[in-house]
């Protein structure tokens, strides 16, 4: 089975071993996706509405970029610094995911790898899932 991988140009994915995605077959994962534009600057600086919007306007990104679309996310995680921050969260994965309703999960985390960062964001994506 063939084993397509996504990056976002970032000094990171080298430098850690990682792929923004990884498509294997019908199957997209995403990894951890933080609020960040094309220059690798950090949006929404202390908003977390605006970063988690950003954060996963830059997953739906890396699904396309794997030859999906966003009907084909049926898995997203979410972690928060501050889980006092879910309904902001929480707006954004509903403007940006709308009715395709993915399983999903939020979970407050002690740090993300910037201070800065106060949410990141993984999915999963089925090529071909929805209906």
């Amino acid at each position: 089975m063939d084993r397509r991988t996504v990056s976002s140009d970032t000094e990171w994915e080298p430098r850690v071993g990682y792929s923004r995605a990884v498509r294997v077959g019908d199957r997209i994962c995403v990894s951890g996706t933080t609020a960040t534009d094309d220059a690798g600057e950090i949006v929404g600086v202390g908003d977390p509405y605006e970063q988690a919007r950003r954060a996963m306007r830059n997953v739906v990104a890396a699904v396309e970029a794997a030859g999906g679309d966003v009907g084909d996310v049926v898995r997203t995680r979410m972690y928060v610094v501050d889980i006092g921050d879910w309904e902001h969260v929480g707006r954004a994965h509903a403007e940006v995911f709308g009715d395709v309703r993915p399983a999903t999960s939020m979970v407050e985390v002690s740090r993300l790898v910037d201070p800065e960062l106060l949410v990141e964001v993984e999915a999963e994506a089925v090529v071909g899932s929805r209906a």
